[in-house]
């Protein structure tokens, strides 16, 4: 009790107000009631036939047959007509590989289902952390969706052909004595299978509930982050292009140009006593300066 108790404690019960949490409740309970609609149902029909001698005749001849439908091995005596024993007749088709994988495919539903919800209301942090237990949920889940929608396919024609095979107005035709225009045969009781109509609505239901969780436990995988550019593998930080590194602009190229600057203390002085003006610098090339004086002209 205590071991309950702590459980209870420690549990984050938050989790089945929010969508991951609800629909693996609500897949739990539809897939109790997918897989227990077709693997308990049992069905009957009646048939009758009167024989032109009346003692011969059968008026109620009952056929049943239940989960796994194999009709195969469903058996019924029927009158002759004729004065003899009856004849043994069974029904037509085997449709257990349908009917088996539609109820294994809901049990097994029922199991992850219970799982993961324990996982999330037990131990959430160490499912979200580092995204590797939502990214099994999200596989596990995408391969329950493919296969409710393969399993409520096969049922769903499987019913069909069931529900053929187990028309009685059909069976009746299987009956020799039938064929004598003398004979009356027909139907008493419709086997009902409103059971099974409810089994293959419930597959198609858990299909779009395992459908709809996708995008659920997608989020919790950490891959709409990367897909959308905001997911950050590293906190390295990027190296500079290389342009910067190039013609000057780099930072031995700015410490070359601190150390010219500094040369000057500070601002530019030109010396203008090297390599000044002199008049021998106006005779180079053949050019001479002659000065003009005022003196001269008067």
């Amino acid at each position: 009790m205590d071991v309950v108790n702590q459980l209870v404690a420690t549990g984050q019960f938050t989790i089945i107000k929010q969508p991951l949490g609800f629909m693996k409740i609500l897949q739990w309970i539809f897939a109790i009631f997918a897989f227990s609609t077709c693997g308990s149902y049992s069905g009957m029909f009646k048939m009758s036939v009167e024989c032109k001698n009346r003692s011969e005749s059968d008026l109620s001849i009952e056929v049943e047959f239940e989960y796994p439908f194999r009709l195969h091995q469903v058996y019924f005596d029927a009158p002759t007509c004729k004065g003899g024993a009856p004849e043994r007749l069974f029904l037509i088709g085997n449709y257990s590989s349908s009917a088996e994988f539609f109820v294994t495919i809901g049990v097994f539903s029922f199991l992850y289902s219970m799982a993961a919800l324990s996982v999330y209301v037990f131990i959430l942090e160490k499912y979200r952390e580092g995204c590797k237990g939502a990214q099994i949920d999200f596989a596990v889940t995408c391969v329950f969706t493919f296969f409710w929608l393969v399993a409520s396919s096969a049922w769903a024609k499987g019913l069909s052909d069931v529900k053929a095979a187990t028309d009685p107005d059909k069976v009746i035709l299987l009956i020799e004595a039938c064929d004598e225009p003398e004979n009356r045969c027909r139907e008493i009781h419709e086997p009902v299978v409103s059971g099974l109509n409810t089994s293959v609505a419930f597959g198609f239901l858990n299909l779009v509930l395992w459908a709809g969780n996708l995008w659920f436990v997608f989020k919790e995988t950490g891959w709409l982050a990367a897909f959308g550019g905001t997911y950050a593998p590293s906190q390295e930080k990027a190296p500079a292009p290389e342009s910067f590194g190039q013609d000057g602009y780099g930072q031995e190229g700015y410490a070359q140009q601190g150390d010219a600057y500094a040369g000057t203390q500070g601002g530019y002085q030109p010396d203008y006593g090297q390599g000044g003006y002199t008049e021998g610098d106006y005779q180079q090339g053949g050019y001479e300066q002659q000065p003009t004086s005022y003196s001269n002209q008067m």
